[in-house]
């Protein structure tokens, strides 16, 4: 088995390539191996798999994923960083040509080639959930994927209508897949240390409900419930759905007197196509 990276080493490279952990990318590293080969068996990487890398830093998930995966696709928005990764693979025994690095912000992901077909990364606490959103709805390969984000963030991920944590990035995520919980992780475990705690949250992939155009009807009405989540359902929809809001949102078969936070997605899919 090839090695991985450790602290002294990556505090090395980050010195050789000038690089100084910003908050504003979001870029606190990995410096724990045994961590990194959790995260990867945590997303059960198949030797047949293409994994998708976001935010691959200086490359400690990376080598990870290198050892389970057919081929790695990493995109990351720094370019020291990006140019330095190929010459870490080698330099830790791993065949360069198995690694692709895109330099490229995630936020403006599209369709890749090869399509990959699970998503392991580390995700930048300031836009954890508008990525993941997007490579979901950009990426239809992806069958599965474990992501480690700020904790408070895969909390409101996994959470349950009713719940304090539910909001439009739990029914959202819904869409495209399921999301559970699949651990805590110690902030001992980064260089620079965080002051946020971080988790695990695993996805796996299924059917979506509807074409692009449901998808934007029922997101619309996920947004406008949760903007004024304090709202019953048909005063929160009033904007969108106009003097007609409760009579829609009653033909779906909801009750317009509740909030948006006690339904799930297939009730808000129901009352966008009652429109």
């Amino acid at each position: 088995m090839s090695g991985l990276l450790g602290a002294h080493e990556i505090r090395e490279i980050a010195t050789r390539i000038g690089v100084n952990p910003t908050k504003k990318l979001g870029q606190n590293f990995v410096v724990d191996a045994n961590t990194c080969r959790r995260i990867v068996k945590s997303a059960d990487v198949l030797d047949t798999d293409i994994a998708l890398e976001i935010g691959p830093g200086l490359g400690s998930l990376t080598l990870a994923l290198l050892e389970s995966a057919a081929r790695v696709v990493a995109i990351e928005i720094d370019p020291r960083l990006a140019a330095e990764l190929p010459a870490t693979a080698e330099r830790h025994g791993f065949d360069a040509s198995l690694l692709e690095v895109i330099t490229a912000d995630a936020m403006n992901l599209e369709a890749l080639d090869p399509a990959p077909t699970v998503l392991v990364a580390n995700l930048p606490y300031n836009v954890s959930v508008p990525v993941l959103l997007r490579a979901f709805e950009k990426l239809p390969s992806l069958r599965a994927g474990v992501v480690m984000v700020q904790s408070e963030v895969a909390d409101r991920l996994v959470a349950k209508p009713g719940t304090k944590n539910y909001g439009s990035p739990s029914v959202k995520a819904n869409w495209w897949g399921t999301l559970i919980s699949a651990g805590n992780v110690s902030r001992s475990i980064f260089w620079p240390v965080p002051n946020v705690d971080s988790s695990l949250v695993r996805f796996d992939r299924h059917e979506v409900p509807g074409d692009e155009a449901l998808r934007r009807k029922t997101f619309a009405l996920i947004e406008g419930a949760f903007a004024q989540r304090r709202k019953m359902l048909r005063g929160a929809l009033s904007e969108l759905l106009g003097p007609s809001a409760s009579a829609i949102i009653e033909s779906a078969g909801v009750d317009p007197t509740v909030r948006g936070e006690a339904l799930v997605l297939a009730d808000y899919i129901r009352i966008a196509q009652a429109q």
